[in-house]
């Protein structure tokens, strides 16, 4: 049980995560997607995020793209339901704050009003006018610069950011500037580990890696990719813990042996009539 969260009843807070940085305590983040997962990652991890990655983990998409606010919501509340002692954060997805403040506000207000504690957007400079306006309703806010996953078209694919002189010293601008604006933490994705390190060192808000290197103040990875629950292509960054997808279609596979060969269910698994009834049962006929 050493690598339950220290503290397990002690609920988890964006005062409390910004207090590890200083202390130098790493942070651990997973995603959960709905009750089963978000009871699994709570005694574990300092925070929980309620990732639009929702779309392509669980339902099919080939990108974030296509996931809504609905999705979002049925999804968050799946997790908070729970009550969770983990930060949960809920992420922003495509077309939700890029309208406008109202829209903006109207859309993180609902995350917070179904249990969230923080939400997460994407995107720098041009995102600093919707941290504000969230920081002013008093709604705390993850940033996340980088690989962005809403911006692969214009991206070109999924592809290490920040290689280029202008790109690294765009992300150092982007980060201070987002941190000014009132985020509480970032998250830096698909960035060369020395950039990482470097917005880590100046930045007094926890930076949060998933393929960022090892110098963050914490690391976030997709709980489905911890587990080895996906198939197919893995991005460098991801370390699988097991073989989850092994397990679990191993155990589905002995389920049905098991009903094909008429072991299950045994009786240990079935309900018995009381003996006054089985002579009743067993001269019913049917009513003409």
């Amino acid at each position: 049980m050493s690598h339950i969260a220290a503290s397990a009843e002690e609920r988890v807070t964006v005062p409390l995560v910004q207090r590890w940085k200083d202390e130098g305590r790493r942070l651990v983040m997973t995603t959960a997607y709905d009750a089963a997962t978000a009871r699994i990652a709570d005694p574990v991890v300092d925070m929980i995020l309620v990732g639009d990655s929702v779309g392509n983990v669980c339902l099919g998409f080939d990108n974030t793209l296509p996931v809504s606010m609905a999705m979002m919501n049925h999804h968050l509340e799946a997790v908070t339901r729970t009550r969770p002692r983990a930060l949960i954060v809920a992420d922003m997805p495509y077309l939700s704050f890029h309208l406008g403040a109202e829209d903006t506000l109207r859309n993180a207000g609902g995350f917070m009003q179904r249990g969230a504690s923080a939400v997460k957007l994407e995107g720098g400079a041009k995102r600093l006018d919707m941290v504000r306006a969230l920081v002013d309703c008093e709604i705390p806010v993850m940033g996340h610069l980088g690989l962005t996953p809403q911006s692969v078209n214009v991206m070109g694919g999924f592809k290490v950011q920040g290689r280029a002189e202008d790109e690294a010293l765009r992300l150092l601008d982007d980060a201070c500037a987002l941190e000014a604006a009132g985020c509480f933490a970032l998250v830096l994705e698909g960035i060369p580990t020395e950039l990482a390190a470097r917005a880590t060192e100046v930045l007094r808000i926890p930076t949060i890696g998933i393929g960022a290197g090892p110098h963050c103040s914490g690391q976030v990875l997709v709980f489905h990719d911890v587990l080895g629950l996906l198939q197919g292509h893995k991005a460098k960054f991801v370390r699988s813990y097991v073989d989850g997808f092994g397990l679990l279609q191993d155990g589905l596979s002995r389920f049905a042996g098991d009903v094909r060969s008429g072991a299950f269910p045994a009786p240990e698994q079935s309900y018995r009539l009381p003996e006054a009834l089985h002579a009743a049962v067993a001269g019913w006929t049917p009513r003409s």
